[in-house]
């Protein structure tokens, strides 16, 4: 039986943490192990811009004595992430230097989606509880130190998520420097909850019946498991979770403090985060709350566990981001008919040529956001739809996709039309730091190269948005990739367009598109 001793690093804002875990096919993934140190990075990130040297050697401290941990328990592989205190900072290069020289640690800074998406798998990871809850409209509000997330499900689909700056340690840092009576800070907290949540309310919730919450957050396992009268409960009906959201608002820091047993640092971010959940309670009307109670390190496990196929989750996390593409496209008014003929014949064409571009199962993920986004720029701009495309890609963002990967879709949506040049791309994400990813610079211009010409293939196999080649099958002969359709009509737009593309592609592959149109006899 296969076992893996695992250690999960978060480096958050708040503090830092490491879970030690046994995960096998057998078991599934058992925390063996929890180590814990407050460090509020996020004060200095979000007050000055950089982390201070004091800092950065207390942070490099605990991190070696997680380091003696791991040797402990003879761990067999670890992964070290960080939150936005640390992507924030301006020094943050050069902090990353220094615990690497100073510990031996890789620590990864991961971009506001890859987090989201790894304490998404935490609960996901609660497989029965979680498939369950998500069958009918169902909302998860993690709420963090730097910013708060919102995703939505209907029959087991994310159709939709969202970041908004509402971190509660963010807010208390704002209130800190209120000068007002403490008793009107809470009063001021939601009127600035309220306004952040009003945009969303109208974009995303009209309609749509949301019957349960599920909320997560390094603060809602203190609010709950020290708040609650049954501290091991972790489902209750709304009015009983606004009551003790309600409860806790009207608390002084000295009370929560004395209460709930904690340091001033934490008592202080209670207060934001019950606001931030009983206003998206009463914004939603959901009827049903779950705490799953989990933490960011559960969600690293979660993901090492699936990417070593020591655990199998029902959900289809892949379909999850796809979802949430064609939900982005649907808001731009992109032809969704063309756009899911365009995605076909890209998958169609990525797969017909494995042997001729080395990619794999994430580049072809990729390569299907790019063609269900590839005419979103004509929303802004018909005559500038390449640069609007990528603007809008760049500027929204996906669940699950790394900085360099939405760069990646960015640039394909881009040279999709506008012409490819190997020296004008631009990257401004180090791919080193990219989780997952050992390819250099030229590598990743060299995917954006390949995704580009098997989208303008694709692209224009249906040149007229009518789906002529919506049959056509493809195979590769004696150097030629070669598109056999039935179609008896007029394919004249289709075929112009098809070899327009086939020289980029051909110098990309080494291999000639052509179509053959079937004759009836």
């Amino acid at each position: 039986m296969a076992m893996k001793t695992f250690a999960a690093i978060d480096v958050g804002s708040f503090d830092l943490e490491m879970g030690i875990y046994e995960i096998s096919t057998k078991f599934g993934i058992r925390e063996i192990d929890h180590l814990r140190h407050t460090l509020v990075l996020g004060k200095e990130t979000y007050n000055d811009g950089r982390l201070s040297y004091a800092l950065v050697e207390e942070m490099c401290g605990v991190l070696k004595k997680f380091t003696e941990v791991m040797k402990s328990y003879r761990v067999d592989d670890y992964r070290a992430c960080a939150a936005s205190a640390l992507r924030e900072a301006k020094n943050s290069q050069i902090v990353l230097d220094q615990i690497s020289v100073r510990t031996g640690l890789n620590v990864k800074t991961l971009s506001n989606s890859e987090l989201r998406f790894l304490s998404y798998k935490a609960v996901a990871s609660r497989n029965t509880e979680f498939q369950k809850t998500v069958q009918t409209g169902t909302a998860i509000m993690d709420v963090g130190f730097g910013s708060s997330q919102i995703s939505l499900f209907d029959k087991d689909t994310l159709v939709s998520t969202q970041n908004l700056k509402l971190g509660v340690l963010r807010i208390s840092e704002m209130a800190a420097h209120w000068r007002v009576n403490y008793r009107m800070v809470p009063e001021i907290i939601e009127e600035m909850v309220e306004s952040e949540l009003y945009t969303f309310k109208k974009m995303y919730l009209k309609d749509r019946q949301i019957r349960n919450l599920i909320v997560t957050g390094e603060s809602i396992i203190y609010m709950v498991r020290r708040g609650m009268k049954e501290k091991t409960r972790e489902r209750f009906t709304a009015g009983q979770f606004k009551e003790f959201c309600t409860k806790l608002i009207h608390m002084t820091l000295d009370e929560i403090e004395d209460a709930y047993e904690l340091e001033h640092d934490y008592a202080a971010i209670l207060v934001p985060s019950a606001i931030i959940y009983k206003t998206l309670l009463d914004m939603t009307g959901a009827e049903n709350v779950w705490t799953p109670g989990i933490r960011l390190c559960d969600g690293i496990a979660a993901e090492y566990g699936q990417e070593n196929k020591l655990v199998k989750f029902h959900h289809d996390f892949t379909g999850d981001i796809l979802s949430a593409a064609r939900n982005m496209a649907k808001r731009y008014k992109c032809h969704g008919a063309h756009a899911q003929e365009v995605e076909r014949a890209a998958v169609a064409i990525f797969n017909a040529t494995k042997k001729y571009h080395g990619l794999g199962e994430r580049e072809r993920l990729l390569l299907q956001i790019a063609a269900i986004l590839h005419a979103c720029g004509k929303f802004i701009s018909i005559t500038g739809c390449s640069e609007s495309s990528y603007q809008i890609v760049m500027a929204t963002e996906i669940i699950g996709l790394s900085h360099l990967e939405q760069e990646i879709v960015a640039n394909v949506v881009c040279y999709n039309i506008q012409e490819y040049a190997y020296d004008d791309v631009e990257l401004s994400s180090d791919p080193s730091q990219s989780e997952g990813s050992a390819k250099s610079g030229r590598e990743i211009k060299n995917v954006i190269a390949k995704l580009t010409a098997i989208l303008r293939l694709a692209n224009s196999m249906d040149r007229g948005h009518r789906q002529k080649l919506a049959d056509c099958r493809l195979s590769v002969r004696d150097n030629e990739l070669v598109v056999t359709t039935a179609y008896a009509g007029n394919m004249m737009s289709e075929v112009y367009s098809f070899n327009q593309k086939a020289d980029f592609f051909e110098e990309i592959f080494g291999i000639r598109p052509v179509i053959r149109q079937k004759r009836r006899s």
